[in-house]
């Protein structure tokens, strides 16, 4: 796939693969991707997220009253807290407002925020879809900000018997509805991600204005040969490792978004690739000696952004013949980027690229979108249930008998 600002690239060979599922999958993705669009279209199906029409259950001018807020407080636990965070980290330059995230039960860090805010000044968005997550609760209330009529909380969670929506209702505090049939690790773009994005100021319009680009014609094949190459090795479990190699550290965070969304989704019936994030080129210098000569079961992503930076090496007058002298650290990177990709292909490891030319509300509406489909569609070619967690519902269930 290549465009304007958005490269993937594909370095995994047949030879990786079976070609007897190879032609198995082939002629089940046409059913399953026109599937995937027909859901798009349905407005009680988790993918009407990346719907044109999607209808937000919320209006612009509700929250125009939260927008004088110069300090963000957000409270929630994976997929009701990870997209935020990924555009944040991704489009920081552009936001002009403090933001914290509550995603982990922290005592230091309630600590030290209760020292160094003022609960009336700040915004307080708390996000559960179930409304009753326990470590969302415990940092609420640990924080201390539930008061009646309060003007400077906003809670989102399903509209049923639950936490959250019962203090919404106790309280008169807004509320916004967070739709059942949306899983909250493809919520980021429905009002999970976009009612805090807003308010950081963000172009959501931007966001989500080329989220169906990757199911159109220019590039559905190239969406079709990826998710049959990743289903095969899904199914022949040589390849259990997935490793995203970040040479952008404005791409951290959507990583982690990934991550969630790539082993909840797929880690299922004994399948699956388990998602790591190694930040490169500093793990070169730990961890590559694994990579390229460890046991041969990892799969690794590519990350890299063109970088403008006019950040330049000088050295000490006595080496100016030293190779780094009067090169960027864009360069230097890039370099260590490339050697890396030429090791990998000499050894014949399975890689994918994908290079960001440029990154804006767009390129990050397309990231989403892109991993979303492809994810939900190599989960169906594996037949595995994309959108479900057993798993992690039964911990949950342990939890609260042990609280009880």
């Amino acid at each position: 796939m290549i465009e304007k600002n958005l490269i993937v690239k594909n370095n995994i060979h047949s030879k990786y693969l079976s070609k007897k599922i190879s032609n198995r999958l082939d002629k089940r993705f046409k059913k399953i991707s026109d599937n995937i669009v027909n859901e798009i279209e349905d407005s009680k199906k988790t993918l009407n997220i990346l719907n044109n029409k999607f209808k937000f259950n919320f209006k612009k001018s509700e929250l125009k009253s939260f927008k004088k807020f110069k300090v963000i407080a957000i409270i929630g636990m994976g997929g009701s807290i990870l997209g935020v965070k990924a555009i944040h980290n991704f489009l920081n330059y552009k936001i002009n407002k403090k933001v914290y995230f509550f995603d982990n039960l922290n005592e230091k860090q309630i600590k030290q925020f209760k020292n160094n805010e003022k609960n009336s000044k700040v915004l307080f968005i708390i996000i559960s879809k179930s409304g009753d997550t326990i470590e969302t609760l415990s940092n609420t209330f640990s924080l201390n900000i539930l008061k009646k009529n309060s003007k400077n909380i906003i809670l989102i969670s399903e509209k049923k018997n639950n936490f959250l929506f019962a203090l919404s209702k106790k309280l008169n505090l807004f509320y916004i509805e967070h739709n059942s049939y949306i899983g909250g690790r493809y919520s980021v773009l429905s009002e999970v991600g976009i009612v805090p994005a807003y308010l950081m100021g963000i172009n959501v319009l931007k966001l989500r204005a080329h989220i169906f680009d990757c199911l159109k014609k220019r590039n559905l094949l190239f969406l079709k040969q990826s998710t049959i190459k990743l289903a095969n090795l899904i199914n022949l479990k040589n390849y259990k490792n997935l490793i995203f190699l970040n040479y952008s550290p404005e791409l951290e965070e959507f990583l982690f978004w990934c991550q969630q969304l790539i082993a909840e989704s797929l880690g299922k019936k004994n399948k699956g690739f388990l998602p790591i994030i190694s930040n490169v080129p500093k793990d070169h210098h730990s961890l590559l000696q694994l990579y390229l000569d460890g046991p041969k079961d990892k799969l690794f992503y590519i990350f890299s952004q063109e970088n403008k930076s006019k950040v330049f090496i000088k050295t000490n007058k006595n080496f100016k013949s030293s190779l780094l002298n009067k090169k960027k650290i864009s360069v230097v990177k890039n370099a260590q980027k490339n050697a890396l990709i030429k090791a990998l292909k000499k050894k014949n490891i399975p890689f994918r690229e994908f290079k960001i030319k440029k990154n804006n509300e767009e390129i990050l509406g397309k990231l989403f979108s892109y991993f979303i489909i492809e994810t939900v569609i190599v989960g169906k070619l594996s037949n595995i249930n994309p959108f479900d967690q057993p798993a992690v519902e039964q911990v949950k269930v342990y939890t609260k008998d042990l609280l009880s």
